[in-house]
């Protein structure tokens, strides 16, 4: 098992796959699990990736292996899946953006007998998935929506824009849905336009923001669904000097550092959460025949903003720390029955 951590950005990068191989007691096969993330170079992954590598390493004697391609692509995304199948038997969680194309191959390998558990985003119900484990997006988007209005005036008049990066992604439509429900309900004099479509890739996410700022100069607020929003929109907004206020979810270093700098305000899905729990809940299936759960494993997200920010910096600043300030919160999720809602209730 190989990662490296860049102190300076405080941003951890997994160098090509991630494995860690051990040979059992008596010498005979090892159990492997595996996780397959849609992006392997973006924090969002990165931190499911290393909740995932936590949790598993939490039950001695089971293997791991986590992979995704370089770039969101889910037929390469697919093809890792497929190997996985192979080199990692026990057990595969699967992160990705492309639920439809996954549909067919999780049916068939959970047909097979591997179990599979869908994390972050829910999987269709034609693949057969029991169990997923994710935030309930629409109340992110309402959370996020509650933070911003709070630096609004109680009587502001005039318009928000509201972006997206992947358009049709049921996470982040929900997400974008709780936005504009919130600011309905709680500041009904406010219009929010959108979600426009802001692109995935970084430099062409930039350029969509830096387009609608400069077509809504008297906007009141931005705001994105996904992680290069946020660092986008706070970058915007510095070299602009401007006085509308940001918001995005997701807390990669560069949008820590402008919640600090007061550019941003952000939602945390507690993405590295969720990856302990799948990774400890395969392991002691793999190691032990533990059943998994069935129906929704509930993770909540939480507000950072600048008088949180200093607290989650310091969460995130290293493995270890991650894992110590968040070792409670995984052990809550997995038995505290008030965390197990039914699939139907996914939203």
């Amino acid at each position: 098992m190989k990662y490296r951590i860049f102190r300076s950005a405080l941003v951890l990068l997994l160098l090509g796959s991630v494995s860690c191989t051990k040979q059992d007691d008596n010498g005979g096969r090892t159990p492997t699990v595996g996780f397959v993330v849609a992006n392997k170079q973006l924090n969002y992954s990165q931190e499911m990736s290393l909740g995932f590598i936590a949790g598993v390493n939490q039950v001695k004697g089971v293997s791991l292996q986590v992979d995704g391609p370089n770039i969101i692509d889910g037929p390469r995304q697919l093809a890792l899946f497929q190997e996985m199948r192979k080199t990692a038997p026990d057990g595969i969680s699967v992160f990705t953006l492309n639920p439809d194309l996954f549909a067919e191959p999780i049916a068939t390998a959970i047909s097979e007998g591997v179990p599979v558990v869908a994390v972050d985003s829910p999987a269709l119900p034609s693949a057969g998935v029991e169990l997923f484990i994710g935030n309930d997006s629409y109340e992110l988007g309402r959370l996020l929506a509650r933070k911003v209005i709070t630096q609004l005036p109680s009587n502001a008049t005039g318009k928000v824009v509201l972006g997206t990066s992947s358009p049709g992604v049921s996470v982040l439509d929900r997400r974008a849905m709780g936005i504009r429900d919130e600011f309905k309900e709680r500041l009904p004099t406010v219009t929010v336009f959108g979600p426009f479509d802001t692109k995935q890739e970084v430099e062409a996410n930039m350029e969509a923001w830096e387009t609608l700022v400069k077509v809504n100069p008297s906007a009141l607020a931005f705001i994105g669904t996904s992680d290069a929003d946020g660092w986008n929109l706070a970058e915007i907004r510095r070299r602009d000097i401007a006085s509308w206020v940001a918001g995005a979810f997701d807390i990669d270093p560069k949008s820590l550092a402008a919640v600090k700098a007061g550019d941003l305000i952000l939602v945390s899905p507690e993405h590295y959460v969720k990856g302990a729990v799948a990774g400890r809940l395969q392991a002691e299936h793999a190691k032990a025949g533990k059943a998994l759960p069935k129906g929704w494993l509930y993770v909540p997200g939480i507000a950072v903003d600048r008088l949180n920010v200093d607290e989650i910096l310091a969460r995130q600043a290293t493995v270890a720390t991650r894992a110590k300030a968040l070792a409670a919160e995984v052990d809550k999720v997995l038995t505290d029955p008030a965390y197990l809602r039914p699939l139907s209730e996914v939203s």
